[in-house]
């Protein structure tokens, strides 16, 4: 039911249209039959209401890169943008309103939007060059951590069960964050239980005042003494950045890492039942499928709202100024006349999907979530001779969120690899899977080598130190909560 507020008496357009609910049982069990009921009743872009608020749902490919490209700045992500919000019709304690109205790069237009994207971009460079000293350095420190995941799910024996969703595939990127941003490990390992709890709650208001008060006293300790780190170098690029500032930014690492953790799900689940994809993995080319998963079952399955600056016509209907509009990744890749070009370009339909955005808001970070999504993949087959499903895939329960598509468990059975269980027993370090094609993977990391952190003074993750027995400990707090 809309209530008064969104009366058709109350505001005309949007809401005097009949709304269906987005966010139900049947979306959560299959979004693609939801999006085909919109399409075929509605075209390309559909009225739906978005936990009771009346919401634009963008599900045509054409429609979804038309706003993302922006052209002549008709679209905003500035929540003030949003007329209803404006005018005071969104509930104080609408659940997706916190996010919408965050003061970071990610809900900003125009200058202020290109001038810290410039900093992400320049913060990130160094992680993302292939062959660069901090991009190999971290892609050693990235097969260390699943190597560290791996060693936690074998101690229940050479075969036995797991969870490669909570214990394997989310877990793995926030270790990862710590090395870009060059804390310490005793810090390091605060924030990464924060950003589980932020992600997964039931603590989640108390992870974010704790983990944006340590981005605080980061940001401070990184302008006092630059390191070879992310926040020191989107300070390099932007000595005016203020340290609130540079703190609400790397926020926004939890929004990347929940998105970069759920594609290397996506990715594992797909690997696991698709025998075609796990023949391609095992052949190393562990990139095209990622790109492939992407495209198929995007784990960002829907954007944030843009809110029309101007009326625009967008499929069968005139959006007027200050009407939200969802953009649905999903939807749009599932278009016909988006399929029909894949079918007859193979090129496009790796290259053309729309799962890293496009326009202004395009992902700065596709090389090192792709990377990390690789490694994290070829590491996990690499260490099992077995992994497969404890329940039928249709049974697997999903994440229950209006943003990301991902499974919130992923149950398996798994047998030791012969030559990881050996090396298990020895106590001694596991070699690095066979070579393949890291070439194309050359992504990012990084981990500072520099004794100690002027916010704590304490040792730091080194580009090749293997983190202390903490951070197992906390893995294996993961693991028997599950």
């Amino acid at each position: 039911m809309i209530s008064d507020r969104w009366s058709p008496s109350a505001v005309e357009g949007l809401i005097s249209l009949p709304l269906e609910s987005l966010l139900t049982e049947e979306y959560e069990a299959d979004p693609a039959l939801v999006h085909e009921r919109l399409r075929a009743r509605y075209g390309p872009v559909a009225p739906i209401d978005v936990l009771g608020v009346p919401v634009w749902f963008a599900i045509g490919y054409d429609e979804v890169l038309h706003i993302m490209q922006n052209a002549r700045d008709m679209w905003s992500k500035r929540v003030d943008h949003w007329r209803a919000y404006a005018e005071g019709r969104v509930p104080a304690d609408w659940p997706l309103l916190a996010l919408l109205q965050a003061d970071n790069s990610g809900f900003h237009d125009g200058e202020r939007h290109r001038a810290l994207r410039g900093a992400w971009i320049a913060g990130l460079r160094p992680f993302q060059e292939p062959g660069s000293e901090q991009a190999q350095r971290l892609e050693r420190a990235m097969m260390r951590h699943c190597d560290d995941l791996a060693g936690v799910l074998a101690e229940g024996g050479p075969a036995g069960q797991a969870d490669l969703a909570a214990q394997y595939g989310r877990p793995f990127p926030l270790l990862v964050a710590n090395h870009l941003l060059g804390v310490t490990i005793e810090r390091g390992e605060e924030m990464i239980e924060d950003q589980w709890r932020l992600l997964n709650g039931p603590d989640s208001a108390g992870a974010y005042q704790r983990l944006h008060a340590a981005l605080l006293e980061l940001a401070r300790a990184k302008r006092q003494r630059r390191g070879d780190d992310l926040p020191s170098y989107m300070i390099e690029a932007k000595p005016d950045l203020t340290d609130e500032e540079l703190a609400r930014e790397l926020m926004m690492l939890s929004g990347f890492l929940d998105f970069t953790g759920s594609l290397i799900c996506n990715v594992i689940f797909e690997a696991i039942t698709n025998a075609r994809l796990r023949e391609s993995v095992s052949i190393g080319a562990i990139e095209e499928v990622v790109n492939r998963v992407a495209l198929a079952n995007p784990a960002l399955a829907n954007l944030t709202f843009r809110y029309a600056r101007t009326e625009v016509k967008l499929g069968r209907f005139t959006i007027a100024p200050g009407d939200p509009v969802m953009l649905s990744i999903a939807g749009a890749h599932a278009d016909p006349q988006f399929g029909g070009a894949l079918a007859r370009d193979s090129v496009r339909s790796t290259r053309a999907h729309l799962a890293w955005g496009a326009g202004p808001h395009r992902c700065p970070s596709q090389r090192l979530a792709t990377q990390m999504s690789t490694i994290a993949v070829r590491h996990l087959l690499d260490r099992f001779s077995t992994l497969k499903l404890t329940q039928p895939a249709e049974r697997l329960p999903w994440r229950p969120s209006p943003f990301v598509r991902t499974m919130s468990a992923l149950p398996v059975h798994y047998e030791l690899s012969r030559r990881f269980a050996l090396t298990l027993e020895s106590g001694g370090e596991p070699a690095p899977p066979a070579p393949k094609d890291t070439a194309q993977d050359g992504g990012p990391d990084s981990g500072t080598d520099s004794a100690t952190d002027s916010a704590t003074g304490s040792d730091t993750f080194s580009g090749d130190a293997r983190p202390r027995s903490g951070l197992r400990a906390f893995l294996r707090r993961l693991r028997g909560s599950q």
